[in-house]
């Protein structure tokens, strides 16, 4: 498997693990009756629980261009090194977000953001120069 399919998978799995701080918060602060209810109104959560949550959105949101950005440089032929970096800069940037985001630390968890920014420019670049 080539390093942007590798780091295409990690995203996803990442993607998939961002579930579980929140849902962590809620079996740990929250009655079983509450997690699995229907959550009408349901009790607050800590403050890092809620950033989870928010980071869980952010990730379903960037993730599907990424991987329309590595499947179609895959598909075209035009994966090379430098959509591996970008693919690579993408995963590692998403993960540093999801925990700067959980920990409430905004600055650097926007440099994240953009560093995942430039990981997929990278890639679009491959694609317009075939």
């Amino acid at each position: 498997m080539t390093t942007d399919l590798t780091m295409l998978t990690a995203s996803a799995v990442l993607t998939g693990l961002l579930v579980l701080p929140d849902g962590l918060a809620m079996w740990t602060n929250w009655r079983v009756t509450e997690v699995l209810g229907n959550r009408h109104t349901p009790p607050p959560l800590p403050p890092w629980a809620d950033r989870a949550k928010r980071a869980r959105a952010n990730m379903l949101e960037n993730f599907p261009h990424f991987a329309a950005f590595v499947l179609t440089a895959h598909l075209a032929g035009a994966s090379n090194h430098y959509t591996a970096l970008g693919a690579t800069i993408f995963f590692w940037a998403r993960l540093a977000h999801a925990l700067l985001y959980i920990a409430g630390i905004w600055q650097p968890r926007a440099i994240a953001y953009f560093a995942g920014v430039a990981g997929e420019i990278l890639i679009v670049a491959q694609l317009i120069r075939t």
